[in-house]
C-alpha cells in the first residue's frame, strides 16, 4: 500500500502546479504589455522611466482593458457607446474620480435646490400644454451648425469644469444674440469667482452664475486673460461692475427629471445650457450613444458640461454634449447620451442664462 500513498502524494502535488494556469486562464501579460508600451509612448506618460510606478500603472491598465472588453460586450447596436484606451485608462476608477472629476459636486449642488432661481420642472401639471410645445420644436438641433459653439477646450489637471461649461454657454448666448462668437476667459473665473468656488480645486455652475449676476462682473476676452491651468491671484481691479464686458443678467438652475421634454424645448428655443453630470463611466469612452451603465443619482454628480443640442430623429434619440477634456477625447471632444432616462444625471441640474454687453 505504500507505493499507492507515494503515487497519490505525487499526483496531488502535480495537480497543485497544474491548477495554477487552469484557474487564471490564458496569460494576457505579453499582449497587454505590448499595448501598454504603445500606450505610454502615445500619451507620453511621465512614469515611463520609473519602474515602480510603471508596474503599478500597468496593473491598472490591465483592469481597464478587461473593463473595456466587458463594456463593449454589452453593446446592443452599432450606435451604442463603445469604449477603448484613453489618456485616463491607466487610472483606478477612484483615482479618476478624485483627480479628473469633482467628487464634492453633488454636495455643492444641494444648496441650490431651494434657491429662488431653481425650479423643479417635474412638478408642473401642464402636461398637455407641454406635449404640444414639445411637438412644435425641431427633431434635431445642433447649435454648432449656427456657428455659436466655440472649439473644444482642455482643462488639463485643473478641476474647473464648472468654469469651462459656464463660460462656454455665455460665449454661445452672446453669439446667438449678437451674431459674433468670441472666446472668453475661463481663467478669470478660476482666479476671481467667489461664492464658494475654489478655482482649480473645484466649484459649481450655479454658484458661479449667482456670483456673476450679483456682482455684475464682466467676463473678459480670453486674449486679455489667458488660461494657465492653475489658480492665481485675480487680476481684475477696482469696481468691476463698471468694467465693460459680457455680463450675466439672469439665469436658472433647474431640475428636468421626469421632464426632459422641457429640457429639449429649452435647448431648441433658448439655446445651449450648462449641466452637472456623472462622468465616472466616461473614463474609457470613445464614441457612440451612452444608453446604459451611467448612474443618474443626484449624489453621483461629479462633472460639468455644455449641452449644445439633441437629435430626436435618430434611432436612439440623444443629447449632444460638449466636454472639456480636449478634442482627442471621445468623439472629437463630444459625448452622446440617450434622451429620456436622466442617464448620467443629465437632467438633475441644468442652467440656462441670458447675457448682455455693458
Amino acid at each position: 500500500m505504500e507505493w499507492k500513498t507515494v503515487a497519490v502524494t505525487i499526483l496531488v502535488v502535480s495537480l497543485c502546479f497544474l491548477a495554477i494556469p487552469i484557474r487564471v486562464g490564458p496569460d494576457n501579460n505579453d499582449k497587454d504589455m505590448k499595448l501598454f508600451e504603445n500606450y505610454v509612448a502615445r500619451y507620453n506618460k511621465s512614469y515611463r522611466k520609473n519602474p515602480t510606478e510603471y508596474s503599478n500603472r500597468f496593473q491598472r491598465f490591465q483592469r481597464s482593458l478587461r473593463h473595456i472588453e466587458k463594456m463593449n460586450g454589452l453593446r446592443s447596436s452599432q450606435e451604442s457607446a463603445y469604449y477603448g484606451l484613453t489618456e485616463f485608462s491607466d487610472m483606478l476608477e477612484d483615482e479618476f474620480l478624485q483627480q479628473i472629476l469633482s467628487s464634492d459636486l453633488s454636495m455643492r449642488g444641494k444648496k441650490h435646490v431651494n434657491a429662488t432661481y431653481h425650479c423643479e420642472h417635474r412638478k408642473r401639471k401642464e402636461r398637455n400644454h407641454l406635449e404640444k410645445r414639445a411637438a412644435g420644436i425641431p427633431l434635431k438641433v445642433d447649435w454648432r451648425q449656427k456657428g455659436i459653439i466655440s472649439p473644444v477646450k482642455s482643462q488639463g489637471s485643473c478641476g474647473a469644469c464648472w468654469a469651462f461649461s459656464t463660460v462656454e454657454v455665455v460665449e454661445s448666448m452672446y453669439a446667438l444674440k449678437n451674431g459674433s462668437l468670441y472666446l472668453l476667459s475661463v481663467q478669470e473665473m478660476i482666479d476671481c469667482a467667489r461664492n464658494s468656488n475654489l478655482g482649480c480645486e473645484g466649484g459649481d455652475i450655479c454658484s458661479l452664475l449667482a456670483w456673476l449676476k450679483s456682482t455684475k462682473s464682466p467676463i473678459l476676452p480670453e486674449s486679455n486673460y489667458p488660461f494657465t491651468r492653475m489658480t492665481d491671484t485675480c487680476k481684475l481691479k477696482g469696481a468691476t461692475a463698471k468694467t465693460p464686458g459680457i455680463k450675466v443678467i439672469d439665469f436658472t438652475c433647474d431640475s428636468f427629471i421626469d421632464s426632459e421634454e422641457e429640457l429639449l424645448i429649452t435647448l431648441a428655443t433658448h439655446g445651449p445650457v450648462a449641466a452637472a453630470v456623472n462622468a465616472l463611466s466616461w473614463q474609457n469612452y470613445l464614441g457612440g450613444i451612452i444608453q446604459y451603465h451611467c448612474d443618474s443619482a443626484f449624489t453621483s454628480l461629479n462633472h460639468a458640461v455644455q449641452i449644445i443640442g439633441y437629435d430626436k430623429s435618430n434611432t436612439i434619440p440623444y443629447y449632444i454634449i460638449k466636454n472639456s477634456w480636449g478634442n482627442a477625447f471621445g468623439d472629437r471632444g463630444y459625448i452622446y447620451i440617450a434622451i429620456g432616462s436622466n442617464l448620467c444625471g443629465i437632467a438633475n441640474q441644468v442652467s440656462a442664462l441670458d447675457v448682455i454687453y455693458k
